[in-house]
């Protein structure tokens, strides 16, 4: 492909469309098919070295409205955040020009050990503070407005005093940035803890939400009689989570949807049928009519 054929796209291009999450087995087929993708989100941290991953980045994104999507910056650390990594994260964003930027409501940075998993926060008004001075920190840095995104989780603290929900919009009003709603996260936290996922969406400022996520769960049996839903990314979107989404977009209308598969990643066809789903449900939201295509 011609490097020079067409300009970058630029960062405002993410329409309120259903896309669908990039991963490397899918960059041949990107490449020479074109598959109809309305965008494409990639993991942040994929990029952030040498080879060929960049490179392949930047001929993608020619063709594609791309949004980065980070699991590193670790938001809730209290020691701060790593500068090294952060100015990595900003040499990509200038080289691609995402669409958007986000990252999760989590940490996975303590005593200067980096933990390869996505962790809960204790939700207290320190930890507010602190995710609110990391975030300030890198939209300062990337002198850009980012997302943040709710967690799945499978535990809770006991000194935890605020709901995440509020937690969230707090983030949101604090620091200016907008909130991914990770809808199959809310599920399962929802399920895992005994919350009310609708109530969970209701409590959410719809002006904050810029852009959602849907993924595939599954379920965990435990001792006795207790399950856990896993957020694991391996499989279609549950139709309870379809059902959510619908209530999603009634609450906060038409925003880019993003189709989440990390596990046994299947055929880009199987993604863009998902895609093709939340898509048939954004055009519906528009007639308010996308409870009865959920269903």
């Amino acid at each position: 492909m011609d490097s020079h054929a067409a300009p970058l796209r630029t960062r405002d291009s993410i329409p309120a469309k259903a896309g669908v999450g990039l991963r490397f087995r899918h960059h041949r087929e990107v490449l020479e098919a074109r598959p109809a993708a309305a965008w494409l989100e990639v993991h942040t941290e994929n990029y952030l070295g040498g080879g060929s991953a960049p490179a392949c980045l930047d001929a993608i994104r020619r063709d594609y409205p791309v949004s980065l999507h980070g699991t590193g910056l670790s938001l809730g650390s209290a020691e701060g955040l790593d500068p090294a990594h952060l100015a990595r994260v900003r040499e990509l964003v200038e080289r691609a020009e995402p669409g958007l930027v986000s990252e999760h409501l989590s940490f996975s940075v303590a005593a200067g050990n980096y933990l390869a998993d996505l962790l809960p926060l204790p939700l207290t008004e320190e930890a507010l503070g602190i995710v609110c001075r990391n975030v300030a920190q890198v939209q300062d840095h990337l002198k850009r407005r980012i997302l943040v995104e709710n967690p799945s989780t499978y535990l809770q603290f006991r000194h935890s005093t605020i709901p995440e929900w509020e937690f969230l919009a707090q983030v949101a009003k604090r620091t200016g940035c907008r909130i991914l709603c990770d809808v199959n996260n809310i599920y399962v936290s929802a399920c895992n803890h005994g919350w009310r996922a609708s109530a969970y969406l209701a409590a959410l400022p719809p002006e904050a939400v810029g852009e959602i996520h849907l993924a595939g769960h599954s379920l965990r049996r435990l001792d006795g009689a207790r399950t856990l839903l896993i957020d694991d990314h391996g499989s279609r979107v549950a139709p309870e989570v379809w059902a959510l989404y619908a209530e999603a977009l009634a609450l906060f209308g038409r925003v880019p949807t993003l189709i989440e598969w990390d596990t046994d990643v299947p055929p880009m066809a199987v993604l863009l049928d998902e895609a093709a789903h939340a898509a048939a449900l954004i055009e519906e939201a528009r007639n308010g009519n996308c409870h009865a295509l959920a269903a």
